[in-house]
């Protein structure tokens, strides 16, 4: 009975998988492409920093400017995607099974564990940037 059972089962835990195995590169893609925005800004911001540093910014501001800067976008699209979400799963609230259309679970956790990456794709970027010495930058143009 239980073969017979994960015989029939295959075909949606194949389909769970493969979903899980995208929404995984999906999550990467995401985090690599904050991380490469967020270091091309800091890439183009260094004279800028540098004369921060220069006149006496600490390496604690520095580091909250640059993450604010990164984090500001990430939780504006957070929010919007929330919103967008809660309407979507009205239309598809017919084909989830056993799982509500507003799920706490779906509705605090993606978010979390996108704010998380976005902050990690981040946080590179923006160490990066406390590193920017003032009188290197100053000469760089």
């Amino acid at each position: 009975m239980r073969d017979q059972l994960d015989l029939s089962l295959f075909p949606s835990r194949l389909a769970a998988w493969t979903l899980g195995g995208f929404g995984v590169l999906a999550l990467l893609l995401a985090g690599t492409g904050i991380y490469g925005v967020v270091s091309y800004a800091v890439a183009q911001r260094t004279r800028e920093i540098g004369v921060r540093m220069a006149l006496g910014a600490k390496e604690k501001d520095v580091l909250g400017l640059v993450l604010w800067n990164g984090l500001f976008v990430v939780g504006a699209g957070l929010a919007l995607g929330l919103l967008l979400a809660s309407v979507a799963t009205r239309a598809i609230a017919a084909f989830l099974y056993g799982v509500g259309a507003t799920d706490p679970v779906t509705f605090l956790g993606v978010p979390l564990v996108l704010g998380f990456v976005s902050f990690a794709a981040s946080y590179v970027p923006a160490r990066r940037a406390t590193r920017v010495d003032p009188l290197v930058a100053l000469r760089y143009e």
